[in-house]
């Protein structure tokens, strides 16, 4: 009997997802500029893989690929959002370190 590879493939990105929410709520506030540059690198990686994604012919039969177009689309959408977003966050917690005056 084998596991559907849907299901293997969910659990996965649930478990993903309570790992990266105790991780980064564990971290220290020192070390929240560091992390949002982390996040950053890996949104740009991900802003690579969503242009790919775009890119696919999509004037062939393969409806997968109108679809793969689509959510490269909304990928790329929100990475930026995350890349544009953490840059200001790290801006905004790097001018609280200034010296005012």
């Amino acid at each position: 009997m084998a596991i559907d590879p849907f299901v293997f493939q969910l659990a996965i990105f649930v478990l993903a997802i309570f790992v990266g929410y105790y991780v980064v709520w564990a971290v220290t506030p020192a070390l929240h500029t560091p992390l949002m540059s982390v996040t950053n690198a890996i949104s740009s990686v991900i802003v690579v893989g969503a242009l790919l994604s775009v890119g696919v012919d999509a004037s062939g039969p393969d409806a997968g690929a109108a679809w793969a177009n689509l959510f490269g689309f909304i990928a790329l959408i929100l990475a930026c959002v995350n890349i544009f977003g953490g840059f200001l966050v790290t801006e905004r917690m790097l001018a609280m370190y200034k010296k005012k005056g």
